[in-house]
């Protein structure tokens, strides 16, 4: 007599949570004495007693803060993922939907990020000029801080002398984040959250308040809050990871691009000169972002049938 085995029924997403949250602790953990420890045998014993480089105000040892940043990625975002996978006894191609991505839909995807730009653009600033109420002035001073320190610290990061230098911030910045973040975000919480609650919608918007959150950069709230919605409904749509890795890597590759080209052409990186666009250049943006959107999911609900 022979017995067909069932598939392993998986955890409740609450159980599912906990595993995250204490792998995403574990991991971290991990990964910085990993990657300290990297930084030491490139960068010498200097980097323990001269910490300034954590901040990126030691530009000959901002290589040793790359290193940390991309050891952050993988134990914070993918390892979690990773091995909430494995806990629940699925391979990675299964369990986050990693098929072979078609051409014509990433092109569409293409086309989102492209068009969106403007839109955006026009959040971020939106969004840098929020001010709080006075009773919240304490908390306002912080915040502008906070973000005064990370767009330093960013600013040293983009500094890129060679073609070899430009493939490394990109591989930092784009490569890591992309495949990284996507995998906890979209992959890990959106799928457990819509276990959770049962609604695609909900999902999304929470899984991309968790991943605008966690940056902690306040004056960039609600544009990371939109680029993580998009992505999550990407990902709903398309049935596959590689999609939202993909639109993830062009918005930061993007970034990235900019910032060699700047110094190419010996502009400032930290230049608050926006490219000028009229009123309707956003509303252009927004309708054909929107319909964009629309043609992504009629043609992935086609290829699904």
């Amino acid at each position: 007599m022979q017995f067909i085995p069932t598939s392993k029924q998986e955890n409740s997403p609450y159980l599912q949570l906990l595993f995250l949250g204490a792998f995403a602790i574990g991991g971290l953990l991990v990964a910085m004495v990993v990657g300290f420890g990297i930084a030491l045998l490139c960068y010498g014993s200097n980097i323990l007693t001269d910490t300034a480089w954590l901040s990126g105000n030691d530009p000959k040892n901002i290589g040793a803060l790359k290193i940390l940043l991309t050891a952050q990625q993988v134990g914070l975002f993918l390892s979690p993922a990773l091995l909430l996978g494995i806990i629940e006894g699925k391979k990675p191609q299964n369990f986050y939907h990693l098929r072979r991505p078609n051409i014509n839909i990433l092109f569409v995807v293409f086309l989102i990020m492209a068009c969106s730009m403007p839109l955006m653009s026009w959040t971020n600033e939106a969004n840098q000029k929020m001010y709080l109420p006075d009773f919240l002035r304490s908390i306002e001073t912080w915040m502008r801080k906070m973000e005064d320190e990370a767009a330093k610290t960013t600013v040293a990061i983009l500094k890129m002398k060679s073609v070899g230098d430009f493939l490394i911030t990109l591989f930092v910045i784009a490569v890591m984040p992309a495949i990284c973040e996507e995998f906890l975000f979209r992959g890990a919480l959106q799928r457990i959250f819509l276990r959770w609650v049962r609604s695609p919608h909900l999902a999304i918007w929470i899984s991309a308040i968790i991943f605008s959150v966690i940056h902690f950069q306040f004056y960039g709230f609600f544009p990371r809050l939109f680029l993580g919605a998009a992505f999550g409904y990407i990902y709903f749509w398309t049935g596959s990871l590689w999609y939202t890795i993909f639109a993830h890597f062009l918005n930061n590759g993007f970034a990235v691009s900019i910032a060699w080209y700047f110094q190419q052409k010996n502009l400032p990186l930290n230049s608050e000169e926006e490219i000028p666009v009229q009123w309707y250049g956003y509303i252009i943006s927004a309708i054909l972002t929107l319909a964009l959107f629309k043609l992504l999911k009629n043609k992935t609900t086609q290829t699904s049938k």
